[in-house]
């Protein structure tokens, strides 16, 4: 209830839609959960005390070295102090260091690629406000493609003509009603249905799972990790060996084929290259037949159990699911691949409950019905006259070799030399792999500008530092791609200290260089609000929906389209007519051998759904000197690594570390107990972790979450243990295949060791702070006294 004393006031995020109650001094009181949420996460909870985290960076600091060498200073980067500054004089410092790189080297030397989940907001979507500020400079070096999916966005244009991997699911209502058999390679786990990139409204999978779990529906999870799919569905468990399910989706192909249960009309009208595959499958080409119990010797599945499922699976009507994580590892696009290829086989592509799905369960409402083409409120972020990009997963190749070549998705790209990065509303120190390396990247260029609310990795590997708004800071939509609402995200506090939405920092810096009205159109926050959502209002009624006007819509604070009827299925209309409704593919049709691929003479990406050995694994040579394989989860207690420092995150940790899960028989072998600080490694590098016994892994495997915030025990030295649980310190940095250059996050191999003596986390330390000089002068560039304004 609001009072003459308090006010309660709703806001959103990734996690949900939620009212805070703040007093008349601007204390925020718990968060309460959207009336209309079945099912709330608990991460919300977080939220309250990060806003007011001792964390928070209260105004702009530069790094000292950066004060005192400005470009030849790099290697102090991460490791040196900071130095507090105005506003002014920060401004004018990136001012400054911008116009002189861009004079120096041009526009293809900034990168402006950052690359995050950000704000759940329409408007204060970080790399899009900036993206917007760069294209006016003159442009940036831009990303392609992402870690989520990366190199299943890059294979399925070829294979259905499409890349919308987040529309290839089977919503939960379909499966429900019609599925009998869900085949899941890597599961499907309820805390990454907590989430989504464009904020949760309501949480609707709870529900479903129980309905899936009353009903005829069977589930198999063929997993190395049982804990990988939700406890409420009862599913089989087949353990299987990490990075091995393309060569089990052989097997069980091989075995449609020995008994004549593919279904060849399907395959003849519906599919192009069966032919190929097929001869592949039996080996006629090469001499090695892919069955059952060739596949049980890479998988570690009993050949019985991979046949015996196929038989189950054409029998029925069956859902393949694979998982994103699993594209995430070497030759990625192949099972990714394989999964359309066996789905093929069973014929049941386009049918209520049957087919394929990539990614179920991923994020919150990807299982979820909605109206098809809900307009979203949009910002619009310019042109970017550089054509210059870096695959999302070659960051740190681009900045440490310029002018290299990378053969890519067909075509040869060179790499750009990049002198500046700008960074805003993503963690570098959390989606890159083999951190210590890409450390030496991030000390590349000359100069480093982050927008931070916290002071946590990218702030403190920053030259410069402005501190940024939390989402209960500022005003904004939320409209997500994958629920059918639109919510009024409203301003709960004024902001901390000397923090700053994104949108104002930029306009500020556009003032200074001469296009501030081009940035920002003459418009403020709720200016831009205002018609953001008129335009989106004005598409919304062309298609027969009738959203309130933009006053009555922020005073009732939502509104949700109606479903009038369940859209159609994937594929369904492509099953009914082939002919009528062919697939953006050369032939029309499901490519299950591509000659445009064929053509590129990738041998690490063929022309078909091949298992191709990964660069580690554990039945490689590797394995040898790194018995495990190592594999890394979305955590339960926040969003990769957002809201880390938070009290659900922490009350995760083992004694402050990421809790690492290891089968007990090889706990036992290697002297440990629950409890115990171990060092995982390999030659890439070492991270500490905290010890869970668990019989729910394979044996030879171990598990931790994403998302520990990167500490070091010596930011200064070039590869140090890092203390905190960050495994992607010991992941490699290669690309899937030439096709995509994706993400093989979950191809690594490590050893194992009881830590004696450990040092403490630092993780949530604030950096050390210098006082600013006693002359001003000191801090001043020749832009700062009026020397450049244009």
């Amino acid at each position: 209830m609001t009072t003459a004393a308090n006010r309660t006031i709703q806001t959103a995020s990734h996690w949900g839609v939620y009212s805070v109650e703040v007093s008349a001094s601007g204390e925020i009181g718990p968060t309460v959960p959207f009336a209309n949420d079945p099912a709330p996460t608990a991460l919300i909870r977080s939220l309250p005390d990060m806003v007011r985290s001792p964390l928070r960076i209260d105004r702009p600091y530069v790094r000292s070295g950066y004060l005192k060498n400005r470009e030849r200073s790099a290697q102090g980067r991460g490791s040196e102090a900071f130095v507090p500054v105005s506003w002014d004089t920060a401004l004018d410092l990136i001012v400054d260091g911008m116009q002189r790189i861009k004079s120096e080297h041009g526009n293809e030397s900034i990168y402006g690629g950052s690359y995050g989940w950000a704000s759940a907001g329409r408007l204060h979507h970080s790399p899009s406000v900036l993206k917007r500020f760069l294209g006016l400079f003159g442009g940036y070096v831009d990303k392609r493609g992402n870690h989520s999916f990366g190199a299943a966005l890059g294979v399925m244009p070829y294979v259905t003509g499409d890349n919308d991997i987040t529309a290839m699911v089977m919503p939960w209502p379909s499966i429900v009603a019609h599925s009998e058999l869900v085949v899941m390679f890597g599961g499907a786990h309820t805390k990454n249905m907590q989430i989504d990139a464009g904020g949760a409204v309501t949480h609707d999978n709870a529900r479903w799972i129980e309905r899936a779990a009353a009903s005829r529906v069977r589930f198999v999870n063929i997993s190395p990790s049982r804990s990988d799919m939700t406890e409420g569905l009862e599913a089989d468990w087949i353990p299987i060996r990490p990075n091995t399910d393309v060569a089990m989706m052989l097997g069980m192909a091989h075995s449609l084929v020995a008994h004549g249960l593919h279904d060849a009309g399907f395959l003849a009208t519906h599919c192009e290259g069966y032919g190929a595959f097929e001869r592949y499958l039996l080996g006629q080409d090469d001499g090695v037949a892919k069955s059952a119990a060739w596949a049980s010797a890479i998988t570690g599945v009993p050949a019985r159990t991979i046949e015996d499922l196929a038989l189950r699976m054409a029998r029925c009507r069956t859902l393949v699911t694979t998982t994103w994580s699993i594209q995430r590892a070497d030759h990625g696009e192949q099972p990714v691949w394989a999964t359309v290829a066996l789905a093929s086989m069973l014929g049941q592509i386009g049918l209520p409950g049957g087919g394929f799905s990539l990614g179920f369960g991923a994020v919150n409402g990807i299982t979820t019905s909605r109206p098809d083409g809900i307009p979203r409120p949009t910002l619009s972020l310019g042109k970017n006259p550089v054509r210059s990009f870096v695959p999302v997963g070659r960051v740190a190749d681009m900045l440490l070799n310029p002018g290299s070549e990378l053969e890519f998705n067909g075509a040869t790209i060179r790499m750009p030399d990049i002198r500046l990065i700008y960074s805003v509303g993503g963690n570098p120190f959390h989606h890159n792999t083999h951190l210590n390396r890409f450390v030496q990247a991030w000390r590349k260029p000359e100069m480093v500008v982050v927008h931070e609310p916290w002071w946590n990795p990218p702030a403190k590997y920053a030259d410069i530092v402005l501190p940024a708004t939390t989402t209960m800071e500022r005003n904004d939509i939320l409209a997500t791609d994958l629920q059918r609402h639109y919510i009024a995200m409203r301003q709960v506090i004024d902001p901390v200290g000397g923090a700053r939405n994104d949108m104002d920092i930029f306009a500020d810096l556009s003032e200074r260089l001469g296009f501030r009205q081009a940035y920002t159109e003459g418009r403020d926050e709720m200016g831009w609000l205002r018609h953001m959502y008129v335009q989106a209002r004005e598409r919304a009624f062309a298609l027969g929906f009738s959203p309130p006007a933009f006053d009555e819509f922020w005073e009732a604070g939502s509104y949700e389209f109606p479903m009038a009827a369940e859209p159609p299925l994937f594929l369904s209309a492509f099953r009914g007519d082939p002919v009528a409704n062919r697939l953006a593919t050369p032939s029309g049709k499901i490519e299950l051998f591509s000659r445009r691929i064929e053509a590129f003479g990738y041998d690490d990406c063929p022309p078909h759904p091949a298992w191709l050995e990964p660069a580690e694994w554990l039945g490689g040579e590797s394995a040898a000197r790194f018995p495990f394989h190592l594999l890394s989860n979305q955590p339960k207690g926040r969003l990769h690594s957002q809201m880390d420092a938070g009290a659900v995150s922490r009350a995760t940790k083992v004694d402050g570390r990421e809790p690492l899960a290891l089968h007990a028989s090889d706990a036992q072998r290697c002297g440990i107990v629950a409890g115990d600080v171990v060092k995982v490694f390999n030659d890439r590098g070492a991270f500490l972790a905290s010890a869970v016994i668990s019989c729910d892994l394979m044996p030879g495997v171990l598990q931790v979450a994403t998302g520990a915030w990167f500490d070091p025990e010596d930011p200064a030295a070039p590869c140090s243990v890092e203390k905190h649980g960050n495994p992607n310190v010991v992941t490699m940095d290669k690309g899937t295949s030439r096709l995509t250059q994706s993400s093989v996050a979950q191809t690594v191999l490590v050893q194992i060791e009881k830590c004696v003596d450990p040092p403490r986390v630092s993780a949530f330390d604030l950096p050390a702070i210098e006082p600013a000089p006693a002359q001003a002068a000191a801090l001043t560039p020749a832009s700062a006294t009026g020397g450049i304004t244009g």
